[in-house]
């Protein structure tokens, strides 16, 4: 049984990260318990395929969060052991960011702002073909700075598209700084519900929580496209990385990675 445990893929996104000496550690951390419900619970993959044809999307929008993803696709099998420990290394399919050439992932982002049109388009194609398929984009709070992403919402709610979720990572930093101080962009939720969109707002660490949202929000049928608000904390889950913005671009060392491994086990 596929269990997507948080700590479980907490591990594997240090592993990949002390392995290629990369960063985005915390940004990844944010989206795990995300990532989790949606692949334990919601995704349909029919015959077992990252490319059957009428399968459900989760577009990364935010594709700097995408060893969180990696970390998935290791559970489900579609990502071997080793490539793990060969993460960002020479000849590698694993970059750090998301690429399409790798099965599950279904966009090439990274450049943010563009996720959520590409989802957009995907659940319209949906429409168009009448199946009952389903697209989650997992998007950043300070991506929504981006005017893309506010065009994307108008037209999601023009179309009708209620097959869409646009799930926001609300950490409170982005790339320099705090969201508030670079951008600030108030409450999110009302925001989202002024565009057309059906909208909840959770605690993003929490999975019952988020199950019970996309349950909710699965279940309406109002012609809406629908978002959840989850309220994440940035490098969730290991005490020196929560809420301290310099693991956007800090690379474990070989004591920061024992370090933060032995809480996870802790866990």
């Amino acid at each position: 049984m596929l269990r997507f445990t948080p700590t479980s893929l907490r591990k594997a996104v240090l592993r990949m990260a002390y392995a290629g000496s990369t960063v985005h550690v915390g940004c990844a951390f944010s989206i795990i318990e995300i990532c989790a419900v949606l692949y334990r619970n919601h995704l349909r993959y029919p015959g077992f395929d990252p490319r059957a044809q009428d399968r459900d999307y989760l577009v990364l929008s935010k594709g700097h969060g995408v060893m969180a993803q990696y970390a998935c696709l290791h559970e489900l099998g579609w990502i071997a052991d080793d490539e793990l420990d060969r993460y960002f290394g020479d000849g590698t399919r694993l970059k750090g960011l998301s690429d399409a050439h790798v099965p599950g992932c279904e966009v090439t982002s990274g450049s943010l702002g563009h996720g959520l049109s590409v989802g957009v388009g995907l659940a319209m194609a949906a429409k168009l073909r009448n199946t009952d398929q389903r697209c989650y984009v997992i998007a950043g709070d300070g991506e929504m700075n981006e005017g893309t992403m506010w065009e994307a919402l108008l037209f999601a709610r023009h179309q009708k598209l209620d097959n869409l979720t646009l799930i926001i990572d609300e950490n409170g930093f982005q790339a320099m700084g705090r969201t508030d101080e670079v951008l600030g962009l108030g409450d999110l939720a009302r925001k989202l519900e002024s565009f057309g969109f059906e909208s909840r707002t959770v605690d993003g660490h929490d999975e019952q929580a988020l199950d019970d949202a996309v349950r909710a929000l699965n279940a309406s049928r109002n012609d809406r496209p629908k978002a959840i608000v989850a309220r994440t904390v940035k490098g969730k889950g290991v005490s020196f990385m929560e809420n301290e913005n310099a693991w956007h671009y800090t690379r474990l060392s070989a004591d920061t990675f024992a370090q933060a491994m032995v809480e996870l086990e802790e866990r």
